[in-house]
């Protein structure tokens, strides 16, 4: 349960922006807050380490010891995850992993080839693991979402997944290039999209929808989900966190 002091912390960073989450987007907020052009994969994430939990599903990049941890619930195929990797909050989140003030935890989903149809989430999610297998899972993952097919085209193929990893230094190779064409990684995409699914609860046995954000074990709820689309919120958001972590963990009751 998340305590009304929750509002306080984050209404004022989120006031006149959407709750979107995949499948529900606002091009006329898109216009209003500058999301249309496209930032940059931030190079400094070749040097910060990344590493698969102990729990097997859950991909962690950054200092292990940040004091500030963003768990993102994503799915390769989903456009308003893309939108939040790209012009959204995620650049500024990726600046503060490279500051060591942040690191970010990944659950990987893959439910959208059911309800669309295809594959391509799942091999993306398999070609991610084997990123990280090779230590570029953060290199890729942005250069996947910035080069993100139409959500209703099953895009992420064997071939695009490769010629998209040829943008990542040291990453192509015979590993890799197999890895991603025998799926090699398939019971790491079925648990990944077990543990989304679990993290859903009670309410939501399918999964909190993508992109769901938590802070520091701390959900931010659907209705201020807005926040993760606006940079410099999210960014001031972090940094309350980090600021007063303490108080923080006091809104979730």
């Amino acid at each position: 349960m998340v305590h009304r002091g929750f509002a306080a912390a984050v209404a004022v960073a989120v006031v006149g922006i959407s709750a979107v989450g995949c499948g529900d987007r606002d091009p006329a907020a898109d216009a209003k807050h500058g999301r249309q052009k496209a930032a940059p994969a931030y190079s400094g994430l070749a040097q910060v380490p990344e590493r698969l939990g102990s729990d097997g599903t859950t991909i962690t990049v950054g200092d292990p010891a940040a004091p500030v941890t963003v768990h993102l619930y994503e799915d390769p195929r989903c456009p308003v995850c893309k939108e939040f990797e790209t012009t959204g909050g995620a650049p500024r989140l990726r600046e503060a992993i490279v500051r060591r003030e942040a690191k970010t935890q990944y659950t990987l989903a893959s439910f959208l080839d059911d309800r669309l149809g295809g594959a391509g989430s799942a091999k993306a999610v398999n070609a991610l693991r084997a990123a990280l297998a090779k230590g570029r899972f953060a290199e890729y993952h942005d250069v996947l979402y910035a080069h993100q097919p139409a959500e209703s085209v099953d895009g992420f193929t064997d071939a695009y997944l490769l010629k998209l990893a040829a943008r990542v230094p040291g990453l192509r190779g015979p590993d890799f290039d197999s890895a991603v064409k025998t799926m090699k990684y398939r019971s790491f995409v079925t648990e990944a999209e077990g543990a989304y699914e679990k993290a859903g609860g009670a309410l939501a046995p399918q999964g909190p929808g993508t992109p769901t954000a938590d802070i520091n074990d701390l959900r931010i709820p659907p209705e201020y989900n807005g926040v993760l689309f606006d940079a410099d919120a999210f960014a001031g958001l972090l940094s309350k966190v980090r600021a007063q972590p303490q108080e923080w963990g006091k809104l979730s009751s």
